[in-house]
């Protein structure tokens, strides 16, 4: 019996309900926003349960490596390889949305970043996977595609964390209210948190390091929460309760209705 590997089950698990427990909260909440700002809040709810729907099977293999079944193992790892492939979609489309407030443009270049998932998808699964190599603490696989790493690298992973970064830029330097300051910087940095962490999962061979970038999505989860959902401590420190915070220009001419779109 392997406390390490039940470890790590817990800890994936706690990720997919808090991921798919996020997502609902947001989409319970898309009332309470503008028809303008509602594509954005759309794009998060896509994202977080694309989150959830990678841990999900990420538990089951974990599961399974406890147990010794290497076959359901590689099973739910290409299974939770595909939504995967695909976070860098919504996230695209958010943030481009909220620079650009246009559908068409948004959604057209985030297909560009659909297109690229498949792809990788592509030589993911026509090179396979070595492993599982099951350690104390993890079940572990090695892309056996090169081409398929550098294009997660380059084409799904620089280019959002780029994105994220130029706007987490461009928000720090507009003349923001402290509680609207952290209600748009800190659920970017949280997505940065968790997305880049997701790739550190997917792609290290060393098991404790595995668990902890795992450790740290479920952290990054949590503060996303807390960002959207404060405590009512929070809310009252920095007065942001029932304050209606935006993200993208609508009017240059009032520094109140300078962001206009939910993060």
């Amino acid at each position: 019996m392997s406390t390490g590997l039940l470890l790590n089950i817990t800890i994936c698990f706690a990720i997919t309900v808090s991921s798919f427990t996020f997502a609902w909260m947001l989409y319970r909440s898309k009332n309470e926003h503008s028809e303008k700002s509602y594509p954005s809040l759309k794009m998060l709810v896509i994202l977080w349960m694309l989150v959830g729907s990678t841990y999900l099977p990420t538990t089951i293999r974990m599961i399974a490596a406890y147990f010794n079944n290497p076959e359901i193992d590689l099973l739910m790892y290409n299974i939770a390889s595909v939504p995967f492939a695909f976070v860098s979609v919504p996230l695209v489309y958010f943030i481009l949305y909220v620079i650009v407030g246009d559908k068409n443009i948004s959604g057209f270049l985030s297909a560009t970043f659909a297109l690229f998932g498949v792809v990788y998808l592509g030589f993911l699964f026509s090179n396979g996977v070595i492993g599982p190599n099951v350690t104390e603490w993890s079940s572990l696989f090695m892309i056996n595609s090169d081409i398929a790493i550098n294009l997660y690298l380059i084409g799904l992973f620089v280019i959002p964390t780029a994105m994220v970064i130029g706007l987490l830029s461009l928000l720090i330097l507009r003349r923001l209210p402290k509680k609207l300051r952290y209600r748009t910087t800190l659920p970017l940095v949280a997505i940065s948190f968790v997305f880049d962490f997701m790739l550190t999962d997917f792609v290290t061979l060393v098991d404790e390091m595995q668990l902890a970038a795992r450790i740290f999505i479920l952290l990054g989860t949590v503060q996303a929460y807390l960002a959207y959902f404060p405590p009512m401590m929070i809310q009252e420190k920095l007065g942001i309760k029932e304050y209606s915070y935006e993200v993208y220009n609508e009017s240059n001419d009032d520094d109140e209705q300078e962001v206009n779109d939910d993060v």
